[in-house]
């Protein structure tokens, strides 16, 4: 058997995830809580004996993509194919849990009652803990039957951020492109019908300019009637012109 793993980062509280699948689907994810891979892979030792693990970045990526989606809220289902290994009981707890809606939760009871069990309560919350893959197979919507959260093999802080982030999500529009952009046009639009009338209004009435200042009347004079130039020596022949007759004339 060949199994296929890689390291995926997750947001706080989640931290660094453990993900391995066969040929068939997806088979183990785990927190990895400070653990090496080493570790990871020889706690599957026994389940997996003579197997083959091969780190796999190209085919892990559509995984973490869907992860991505899922922790910012853009996808609300994750949906790889699964490969799931346990007794004929665990698997049917399995099945059930996956058919919990986004950002619901049920009880251990209803969960009991769901596959046919209504005494087995107590198995179904062992069968939820031992989930090989978590996240995928939605154990951490499964709460007490007085509401409180109880019983996750990650811890309750993790299980109470999964809670949170779906339910702060599940009543948000699905992000389709189509469908974002036509309600954002639709909001756009009531919100701006008032302000369009006013719009128009103000270009029909066009701003007044400023008058251009008015030039004084020397100003206007000087502009209109230039100054003829003085001939050159006009003063001198006038001077001429105007002397007396000298002495020696006489």
């Amino acid at each position: 058997m060949r199994l296929a793993y890689h390291v995926i980062s997750a947001p706080a509280p989640l931290g660094l995830l453990f993900v391995a699948a066969t040929e068939r689907g997806l088979r183990h994810v785990e927190f990895m809580d400070k653990r090496s891979l080493k570790r990871m892979i020889a706690s599957h030792a026994a389940e997996h004996p003579g197997a083959v693990w091969e780190h796999s970045v190209r085919e892990m990526r559509p995984l973490a993509e869907q992860l991505e989606s899922f922790f910012s809220g853009a996808a609300k289902h994750l949906s790889p194919p699964l490969d799931l290994a346990g007794s004929e009981f665990q698997v049917k707890v399995w099945k059930a849990l996956l058919e919990i809606p986004y950002g619901e939760t049920r009880s251990y009871g209803d969960i009991a009652k769901a596959i046919g069990e209504p005494k087995a309560a107590r198995a179904v919350g062992l069968a939820a803990n031992q989930n090989p893959v978590l996240l995928f197979v939605p154990c951490h919507r499964v709460i007490g039957a007085d509401g409180k959260l109880v019983g996750y093999a990650g811890g309750l802080p993790r299980k109470k951020f999964l809670i949170t982030l779906e339910s702060r999500f599940r009543d948000m529009l699905p992000l389709e492109a189509d469908r974002v952009i036509a309600a954002a046009t639709v909001k756009v639009k009531r919100a701006s019908a008032p302000a369009a009338g006013h719009k128009k209004a103000a270009k029909s009435v066009r701003p007044l300019r400023p008058a251009a200042p008015q030039p004084s009347s020397r100003t206007e004079k000087r502009k209109r009637v230039p100054v003829a130039a003085k001939p050159a020596g006009a003063a001198s022949a006038r001077k001429l012109v105007a002397a007396p007759p000298s002495k020696r004339g006489r």
